[in-house]
């Protein structure tokens, strides 16, 4: 695969192959690693307080000297701070995500960073590149974690919303292989962003109960739910279950928020509790049948990606 990409030399990276910033799974080890290995690596700030993101972003410079970034939900409650962080560590590349592009874009790129901007429709990434973003990534609802109340799949939104922007764009949602990053490109995609695929690796920091449960997923075992609140696309598991009962009792918003409590997420992913957990994963789990480095990982979709395209060219 050649290094002659919109994305490869927007972010200065050997392949288009982006491992997404996943909270309670992307800390510094697993960017460090895919960035090692020819991707770009993402810290994944949303489950990390100020001075933990700076931590992992200091180990993640001692540990590659390749390109990595910093993902950024913009819900974020100590925003600031974490943008200020990333200005004084010399961050390159930052992905925001679950808010206004406009709100951060100008500020960041004034320092010298490149902004990605991760969006689920066809309007929202007309208004990132509105807003000046330098890539979007194009997510379909086959994504695990937070996602887009409209449903619309990978392979329907990236040719559309390649046809009304200019931007680089990337792929994300349902894609662990490489001959789902090919399909991705061919549709229109500059480069794909994985995310799911990057759980099961020794160097997620999610817990190991969590990672087997992925490997262990198969087809239909994840659902979008919580869409009064965010959607969020989780593994069935008892709080599922718990969701689906009060569902039958047509709950107010308020008591989806009661239920949900706090720092679910964390028990889940972080803590390994599969019961009371939310356990976050994207339907591709069903496709994820081990657990391996993540430097294996890019190789093999790379490999896979460079073999497709020969059986391609044959059709």
């Amino acid at each position: 695969m050649a290094n002659t990409n919109r994305i490869t030399q927007l972010f200065n990276i050997k392949y288009p192959l982006i491992q997404a910033g996943m909270i309670w799974a992307s800390g510094w080890k697993l960017a460090s690693a895919v960035s090692n290995a020819g991707g770009l690596g993402i810290i994944g700030s949303g489950s990390m307080y100020p001075d933990i993101l700076r931590e992992h972003i200091q180990k993640c410079k001692k540990a590659t000297d390749k390109s990595f970034a910093v993902n950024v939900p913009m819900l974020y409650p100590e925003i600031d701070k974490i943008m200020e962080i990333i200005v004084e560590e010399g961050v390159k590349i930052v992905f925001t995500s679950a808010g206004n592009p406009k709100t951060w874009t100008r500020h960041l790129q004034e320092h010298g960073i490149k902004v990605v901007h991760v969006v689920s429709s066809v309007k929202f990434a007309i208004k990132s590149e509105e807003a000046g973003v330098d890539a979007v990534v194009a997510e379909g609802f086959e994504a695990g974690g937070h996602n887009g109340r409209d449903e619309t799949t990978t392979f329907t939104l990236i040719p559309m919303v390649k046809e009304k922007i200019s931007i680089p764009l990337i792929a994300a949602g349902g894609i662990a292989t490489g001959k789902g990053m090919l399909a991705a490109m061919v549709l229109g995609a500059d480069a794909v962003q994985i995310g799911s695929r990057f759980v099961a690796t020794p160097e997620a920091s999610s817990h190991p109960n969590f990672k087997e449960m992925v490997v262990n997923a198969k087809e239909g075992d994840t659902v979008l739910t919580l869409k009064e609140l965010a959607p969020v696309r989780l593994l069935k598991n008892k709080f599922y279950e718990d969701v689906q009962e009060l569902y039958t009792k047509s709950p107010g918003k308020q008591e989806l928020i009661e239920l949900l409590g706090r720092a679910r997420a964390k028990k889940g992913m972080f803590e390994g509790d599969l019961e009371e957990g939310e356990l976050e994963i994207g339907q591709i789990s069903g496709l994820i049948h081990e657990i391996k480095p993540a430097a294996d990982i890019v190789r093999e979709i790379i490999s896979e990606f460079d073999s497709a395209k020969k059986e391609a060219a044959q059709l």
